[in-house]
């Protein structure tokens, strides 16, 4: 590891006011990620941080057990499990423990049943947001979007998945390479595995294809994190107009794919991207069966953790209102699936599918369509335009007037605008207070009519669905600046049926004549619900001012 590396992570450990996270990224076990993470802990225990082992998975490896001697290592937690004695990291004792950073092996890791958190990577937040700095390894197969990616290229399904943000937000990403020749010699020579295992795992996962491939990615996800961090600091706040829209059906067959595609999509383009369903009378909740019910809740669950906005219409024709989104949340790229083919004679007439529809009636705006019926294809295929040639075919826009200089929550909301339930409520009254506590001190004259914009609005197509937050949003004519207002229902909305109670709800009000503050905004809040510890923040709050200070918090530690 250069010496450029580690003084890196150390400048940002000296300036930081709150728990960084550096990765280490590998293609495979044995790369030497674990070794390179327990070399930096020495480094910098050289350097007099305060460095712990939070978790260490030695996998009876000689060299890793002799590398951590000299360094402090926190007691796991031993729980039992239908008999069986399971260890995990005792988070709450490394964070008790304080040190200025703690090494954390294999981030994506599930936890045993019964524990704090279900996954590593949740124990891993939870210490960044108590301030200290974490140090963690990573294998690029195990990253959510690409687990249709690698079932096909290696054949191998990955149990353990952890969502695409938690690497997009990591401070520094270090990529542990080592030719496949070397890897493949190390697990000859016994130091990967133990003897037993040896032969099996050169048979099937360490096969020199394989692994190429697994380098192949890894590379590839490194160059997208660098590009994507470049061009975060070379935008202007404008919203670009190509984010990215997957469309799903509660009937649609590997409707996760299309996910992890457009997640993948997406983050090479650095762009928002939505999830959206169009409910049909066909698909009521009342004329589909329980299992459907079930199946397109977890799919809309999993759009949230892989980062995506989720939104629910209702109509009768998809293809019309998916262009209407697409229009209004400046959508560049279409993703959808192509479930099965049609005899002649019902492709023509009224009988053209959704998607012949939307491919002759989109302007501008790339379709893309993967073939959901068949065995999923690499991850190698791309968009049918690339991104320079969609925005060239789209008609110009004239620069919005509205300047998103500062995308801070603490800029659009204030203590005034906050409201807070101790009691179920009902959605109604919850829009109704949150339209009540924007239109004071803004300019706006009736709330009434704003309260009926805002329900109106909803009523096209919902964000009250699923993981607990919702962002009901409008654009207001005459409005001088966007305004948000926040509502915290400590238990839920009542009148609205989903698995997780709607807890958090950003109100969102954006000027007419600035269609771009809107996307912007929605991408503020949207990333801001994904951060857990921040939601656990807000509804620990009990005044509008504890929740204004949580806000504060969180922008002080520079995680907006």
């Amino acid at each position: 590891m250069s010496d450029d590396r580690a003084n890196a992570f150390l400048r940002l450990i000296r300036l930081s006011g709150r728990g960084r996270l550096k990765v280490y990224l590998g293609y495979s076990a044995g790369v030497g990620k674990t070794y390179q993470m327990l070399q930096e802990g020495h480094r910098l225990k050289s350097d007099g941080i305060d460095v712990v082992i939070g978790l260490l998975e030695t996998h009876g490896r000689a060299d890793i057990v002799n590398l951590a001697q000299g360094l402090e290592t926190v007691p796991r937690k031993c729980q039992d499990y239908h008999g069986i004695a399971l260890e995990e990291m005792d988070v709450e004792a490394v964070i008790a423990r304080r040190p200025q950073v703690a090494l954390v092996d294999e981030l994506a890791h599930t936890n045993a049943p019964g524990s704090r958190n279900a996954k590593r990577y949740e124990d891993v937040q939870e210490i960044l947001a108590a301030g200290i700095h974490v140090i963690s390894t990573l294998n690029v197969q195990h990253l959510e979007s690409l687990y249709n990616v690698v079932e096909t290229s290696i054949g191998v399904k990955v149990r353990e998945r952890l969502p695409d943000s938690v690497l997009a937000e990591a401070d520094q990403i270090v990529d542990v390479d080592l030719a496949t020749e070397d890897l493949r010699r190390r697990l000859q020579e016994g130091k990967v595995y133990p003897a037993e295992r040896i032969d099996t795992a050169l048979a099937n996962f360490f096969k020199p294809a394989n692994l190429e491939k697994l380098r192949e990615l890894t590379l590839r996800e490194l160059a997208a994190q660098i590009d994507l961090r470049r061009r975060e600091a070379e935008e202007d706040q404008g919203a670009a107009s190509d984010q990215v829209m997957v469309c799903l059906s509660s009937h649609g067959p590997n409707s996760n794919r299309l996910l992890r595609y457009g997640s993948r999509l997406a983050g090479k383009l650095n762009r928002n991207w939505y999830a959206v369903y169009v409910q049909t009378p066909a698909e009521e909740a009342t004329v589909i069966d329980a299992g459907v019910q079930r199946n397109l809740s977890e799919t809309l669950t999993l759009a949230k953790q892989l980062g995506a906005m989720v939104f629910t219409y209702k109509g009768q024709d998809i293809a019309d209102t998916i262009l209407r989104f697409a229009k209004e949340y400046r959508v560049g790229h279409i993703v959808v699936g192509n479930s099965r083919s049609r005899p002649l004679w019902k492709r023509i007439g009224r009988n053209k599918t959704v998607i012949e529809t939307l491919v002759r009636n989109a302007r501008g705006v790339s379709v893309i369509v993967l073939d959901t019926c068949e065995e999923p294809l690499p991850d190698r295929r791309m968009p049918p335009r690339s991104p320079e040639a969609a925005e060239s075919a789209r008609p110009r826009e004239a620069k919005t007037t509205e300047v998103m200089d500062h995308l801070l929550l603490s800029r659009w909301i204030t203590g005034q605008r906050i409201r807070i339930w101790d009691e179920p409520v009902p959605k109604s009254v919850v829009l109704r207070a949150l339209a009540s506590a924007v239109g004071q001190k803004s300019g706006i004259t009736d709330e009434e009519i704003l309260l009926e914009d805002i329900l109106k609005r909803e009523a096209q197509g919902s964000t009250f669905f699923n993981e607990g937050v919702a962002f009901p949003h409008v654009r207001v004519k005459d409005l001088g600046a966007p305004i948000i207002a926040l509502g915290l229902t400590k238990k839920g909305i009542s009148d609205v049926a989903t698995l997780k109670p709607v807890e958090v709800v950003f109100l969102i009000l954006s000027p007419a004549r600035s269609p771009d503050a809107q996307v912007k905004l929605l991408a503020l809040v949207s990333r801001a619900a994904q951060n857990r510890i921040f939601l656990q923040k807000l509804l620990a709050a009990r005044t509008p001012e504890e929740a204004m200070g949580a806000i504060k918090e969180r922008e002080s530690r520079g995680e907006s």
